[in-house]
């Protein structure tokens, strides 16, 4: 049925999921905290995936584990910087400025100057999208702007070691045994923080939720559409998830973002497209950390 679906819609299916899997963790979050909602979201997609990938564990070398492992920790990191962010900022000033890091790791990687043109485009779009131009200094929430970035650059370091497991390890194998890293990583702190409301049916519905849409339904037509799309289209597409976030954040948590910070959104949405759309295709498993990565 999927091969009747151009390959773009899959992938705009797979950024509304994720954009929307986000905006529903910030309902979460009120309920049993950063840490408690990051291991909630990690233990459910590991599970899933386990299930799925199957990968197999014997025969690794010293070398597989340590890079999966670091993987798994820049996985971890990136989850709870975004939450965090998504605790004190709408969610789509935290895309927005979140996709940064991603933005520069391609700029540094292309060595083309009009790409350092666009990153200076950006660069403006993230000053209008922060409010620091229309609001006074000590309204700004520097600590979410600061998470944001934080969770770019985990961003930036997942595509890198996303690449790097996927030469090493088959299909979902690396992503599923990294997934299960991360969530080992942060379900003691989650556990210790949310204590028994992270067992409630009203936490556990929307971590269920939120790991479905953010990591098993993207992933799934993801990996359908990157075997049939061109990649100067994937880097266009990807590159509308702030505004998809944006509307994500109106449409779930009613957040609204005033004028100067939807134009700072447009500055970045149009940097990116310049810079994502005219790059090489990216190997399959580091497309899909480029867009699945909340």
């Amino acid at each position: 049925m999927t091969r009747r679906i151009p390959a773009p819609l899959l992938v705009l299916a797979a950024i509304v999921s994720v954009q929307f899997g986000g905006a529903l963790a910030a309902t979460l979050i009120p309920l049993v905290g950063v840490f408690g909602s990051v291991t909630l979201r990690l233990t459910i997609a590991a599970s899933v995936l386990l299930v799925i990938a199957r990968p197999r564990l014997r025969g690794r070398t010293t070398e597989d584990w340590l890079v999966v492992s670091a993987f798994g920790a820049i996985l971890a990191m990136m989850n709870l910087f975004f939450y965090g962010a998504l605790a004190r900022i709408p969610i789509g000033v935290t895309v927005t400025v979140e996709f940064i890091g991603p933005l520069v790791l391609a700029t540094v990687l292309s060595h083309q100057r009009k790409d350092l043109l666009a990153v200076s485009g950006a660069a403006v779009g993230v000053v209008l999208i922060s409010g620091v131009t229309n609001t006074p200094w000590a309204q700004v929430d520097l600590a979410g702007l600061g998470l944001a970035l934080a969770a770019g650059a985990a961003w930036a370091g997942y595509i890198v070691f996303s690449g790097r497991t996927g030469a090493r390890f088959a299909q979902l194998d690396g992503l599923a045994i990294a997934m299960t890293i991360a969530a080992l990583l942060v379900a003691p702190a989650g556990v210790a923080t949310a204590g028994a409301t992270l067992w409630t049916p009203d936490a556990l519905w929307r971590g269920a939720i939120i790991a479905v849409l953010s990591s098993v339904l993207p992933y799934s037509l993801e990996l359908i559409a990157l075997r049939r799309l061109a990649a100067n289209v994937f880097g266009i597409l990807l590159s509308l998830e702030p505004a998809v976030a944006a509307m994500a954040g109106l449409f779930v948590l009613d957040q609204h973002l005033e004028v100067p910070q939807l134009l700072g959104m447009a500055c970045v949405v149009a940097a990116s497209g310049l810079v994502m759309g005219t790059r090489p295709a990216p190997p399959p498993s580091e497309a899909l950390a480029e867009t699945t990565n909340q």
